[in-house]
């Protein structure tokens, strides 16, 4: 059954049952108090302190569905209120059950980072924090020592929320046991079947019991999504969640033409002439973070490097200092595309072009959130000038390619090889479709950031 949210004017929504058109009313699908949901007074009472208003359409959707016991497959962009729409379902199926001990892992939710993980764990321990009885959730990544996740995890825990590579550790030493698990989600779940995941996510499953309900999550839906929710969910309910129309980030845009070699002198100087007071800055490596953070502070400009193969505390403290502004610039790799909310983040630029239009929505999408304004800028070199204009056309945008005085580029011709060391970027973006090996590299890089996850 398919069950999408797709706009109808300012009177309303469609619901696409089986592929049949039905109106609803916008004021009866998205402005429907919570109440009318069917959740707990606990929950509600969560809900209340969260100050959430009405439901987001996603929530409108998969919460009745979830409270069924359906399985649902749902497509939902980040900052749509994902978590809460399966994690309140959820929670008040596991209230409903008995209490067993030891506790048993009843809901296991798995995510593809370690930042994504401690997000999505908190925010369930606080809606969960009201209930009769009280539940345990244990929050368990790589990157850090697993001693005391173990000790955590004596006496069991209902609800587990973990990066595929620790829970294995885990299983492997006995401090979990999946076989009563009762429900499944998989948040991000086209980043969880990278090169990387999909092994371990399949020693997973053969770990889980075969009747339980099984939530996808995910932005987007390639073909590795779609064989594995065709393999494992069961008659699901598909939800295709629109933006909110009140959400929509107002994020301003701008392509700013620079040769590669100019691009950390280029940076340096926005940030100085704009006063700009925190900048998340993206690149295509680790190598390539590790230089230009290195060369902003030489340049007297606090910034650090953000990737994968930096420890779990080093990652934590550079998000925490640079959410407290005590870091100015934070150069990363695509880890931080996702599951990373950063309160009041002014400027996202895109030091290296990602390879791909929805890695590009998911970078940009840091800033101009929670209803504040943000500036996304992108540096298009010659070659990369065509990959570019297929991002904007995925966007269904076209922005004028900018100049700034003293950086207007010299390379006009296609291909041309960096000048210096400035544009560390193999595997970086190329103005043709990429090629068997650029995938391979591309892939390989994916699993290396998310090595220890």
């Amino acid at each position: 059954m398919r069950l999408a949210l797709q706009s109808a004017g300012l009177g309303g929504l469609n619901w696409v049952f089986a592929g049949r058109v039905r109106p609803c009313h916008l004021s009866k699908a998205l402005f429907m108090p919570f109440t009318s949901l069917g959740l707990s007074p606990a929950l509600l009472r969560a809900v209340s302190a969260r100050a959430f208003l009405t439901p987001t359409a996603i929530q409108a959707a998969a919460i009745p569905a979830v409270l069924q016991g359906r399985d649902v497959l749902a497509s939902a962009q980040t900052g749509s209120g994902k978590t809460a729409a399966f994690a309140l379902p959820l929670l008040q199926l596991l209230q409903q059950a008995p209490t067993e001990k030891p506790r048993r892992v009843r809901l296991l939710v798995l995510v593809p980072t370690r930042e994504l993980a401690a997000q999505v764990g908190e925010e369930i321990r606080s809606l969960g924090q009201h209930l009769p009885p009280a539940l345990k959730v244990a929050i368990v990544f790589g990157g850090v020592s697993i001693n005391p996740q173990m000790m955590n995890l004596r006496g069991g825990a209902d609800i587990v929320v973990a990066t595929p590579g620790r829970l294995l550790d885990l299983t492997e030493h006995n401090a979990v046991v999946l076989s009563g698990v009762a429900a499944l989600v998989l948040d991000e779940a086209d980043r969880l079947l990278d090169l990387g995941f999909a092994d371990e996510l399949s020693r997973i499953l053969a770990l889980l019991p075969t009747q339980r309900q099984n939530l996808f999550f995910s932005a987007t839906f390639p073909p590795a999504v779609q064989a594995l929710a065709n393999q494992l969910l069961r008659e699901p309910i598909h939800i295709d969640a629109p933006a909110e129309p009140e959400g929509e980030p107002d994020i301003t845009q701008r392509a700013i033409a620079v040769d590669p070699g100019r691009r950390t002198q280029l940076l340096r100087h926005l940030i100085t002439h704009h006063a700009w007071r925190r900048v998340l800055v993206f690149v295509a490596t680790k190598h390539a973070a590790e230089i230009v953070a290195d060369k902003l502070r030489k340049a007297r400009i606090y910034a650090e490097p953000f990737h994968g193969e930096l420890s779990q505390g080093k990652r934590t403290q550079v998000l925490a200092d640079f959410k407290a502004s005590r870091v100015k610039v934070v150069v990363a790799t695509d880890v931080a595309s996702r599951g990373i909310d950063i309160a009041q983040l002014p400027v996202v630029v895109n030091y290296d072009l990602p390879r791909s239009a929805q890695t590009y929505i998911h970078r940009i999408g840091r800033t101009g959130r929670a209803s504040a304004s943000g500036l996304a800028v992108s540096f298009v070199s010659a070659d990369t000038e065509a990959h570019f204009r297929l991002i904007e056309k995925h966007q269904g945008v076209s922005l004028p390619l900018e100049q700034v005085e003293g950086f207007a580029p010299l390379q006009t011709a296609p291909n041309v090889a960096p000048s210096d060391s400035d544009a560390p970027s193999k595997g970086g973006i190329k103005g043709k479709r990429p090629s068997k090996k650029d995938k391979l590299r591309a892939a390989a890089a994916a699993a290396g950031d998310s090595q220890g996850d």
